[in-house]
């Protein structure tokens, strides 16, 4: 769908969204529910009179023995964003890097995805008006400021428990993800049960 500007031309919005998956896990948290992110997209298109939009998710996840449990049902999910909502799902194994200290060895997980989310930002810039933003990082903030210089709207969404000074003012709006009016929420958050011995 079209909208009017205000010379009663017909204006496209296209919109890409770009969503920082461990940046929503502490939102869910925060909040004890899961995102439903048809309900989002839904959201997202009404708020913003979308033309259309494209929704990329970026994500790492446990490798293969490294957890007590199993994590087939988080594949499931990437599945699920992908066919089932047409997402560009971005995903990579967490690297696991042995530090050593005075305390003894142990073991650190990584899985940052901000240069994964800037290359598909630029990578597609002539395809979109708005970009969307799910994340709180400071580190996005040179990234956002290009996007606008470059003529693009440029919104954030966050948490106010993940959300840094820099990014919360540097772009065309801030939306705190708690105070969002219509239901974006899903089922409940259930907490994994620990095994006993």
């Amino acid at each position: 769908m079209s909208h009017l500007n205000k010379n009663g031309i017909i204006q496209e919005n296209i919109i890409y969204v770009f969503i920082d998956a461990s940046n929503l896990w502490q939102a869910q948290k925060a909040k004890g529910k899961m995102f439903d992110f048809e309900k989002t997209v839904s959201y997202l298109k009404n708020k913003f009179i979308a033309t259309d939009i494209k929704v990329f998710y970026y994500t790492a996840y446990p490798a293969d023995g490294t957890r007590s449990y199993s994590i087939e049902g988080k594949h499931k999910f990437f599945t699920y964003l992908k066919k089932g909502l047409g997402f560009v799902v971005r995903k990579k194994e967490l690297k696991r890097i042995s530090i050593v200290s005075e305390s003894g060895e142990s073991i650190e997980e990584k899985g940052n995805m901000d240069v994964e989310m800037t290359i598909d930002a630029m990578y597609h810039f002539q395809k979109y008006h708005t970009a969307i933003f799910f994340t709180g990082d400071s580190d996005f903030l040179a990234l956002v400021t290009h996007l606008r210089i470059g003529g693009k709207k440029v919104y954030i969404f966050s948490s106010r428990n993940n959300i840094s000074q820099e990014l919360r003012t540097g772009g065309d709006g801030y939306f705190e993800i708690f105070n969002i009016k219509e239901d974006i929420w899903g089922k409940e958050l259930k907490h994994r049960e620990a095994k006993s011995g």
